[in-house]
C-alpha cells in the first residue's frame, strides 16, 4: 500500500526547487491569492518554527509579529501557489520545533545567525 501511494505522489504531484532552510531561519514566501477574478502576488515574511512530514505531505510553519500580535502561517511545501521563497537569514537553534519562540518578547527574541 505504502508503495502504491508513493508511486502516485512521485507521478503526479509536482515538485518545485526551493532553497534549503531550516527551522530557526527568517524567508520570505511569495504566493498567489486569487480574489474574485483578479490573482496578485502576497508575501508572509517570518521566523520557521517547525518542518513538519516528509514527501508530498511536508508542511512548514512561519511566525512573524504583526504590531504587538503574533501571526503564524501553515503553508504545504508542494503548494501551487507557492511561487518562490527566499531565505533572508540562517538561523543557529538547537531544536527541530521551536514552540518555545511564541513566549519570547524583544531582545529575547533574537535568533543568532549561523
Amino acid at each position: 500500500m505504502d508503495s502504491l501511494v508513493k508511486y502516485v505522489e512521485d507521478k503526479f504531484v509536482t515538485k518545485k526547487e526551493f532553497p534549503a532552510f531550516a527551522t530557526g531561519d527568517t524567508i520570505t514566501v511569495y504566493y498567489e491569492i486569487s480574489e474574485g477574478g483578479k490573482t496578485r502576488t502576497q508575501f508572509f515574511r517570518g521566523v520557521v518554527i517547525q518542518r513538519k512530514g516528509t514527501g508530498a505531505t511536508e508542511t512548514f510553519t512561519i511566525r512573524k509579529m504583526s504590531g504587538e500580535v503574533g501571526v503564524e502561517r501553515i503553508f504545504p511545501v508542494n503548494l501551487p501557489a507557492i511561487q518562490k521563497i527566499e531565505l533572508n537569514k540562517k538561523g543557529k537553534v538547537r531544536r527541530a520545533r521551536i514552540y518555545y519562540f511564541r513566549d519570547l518578547r524583544g531582545k529575547k527574541a533574537r535568533i543568532k545567525e549561523a
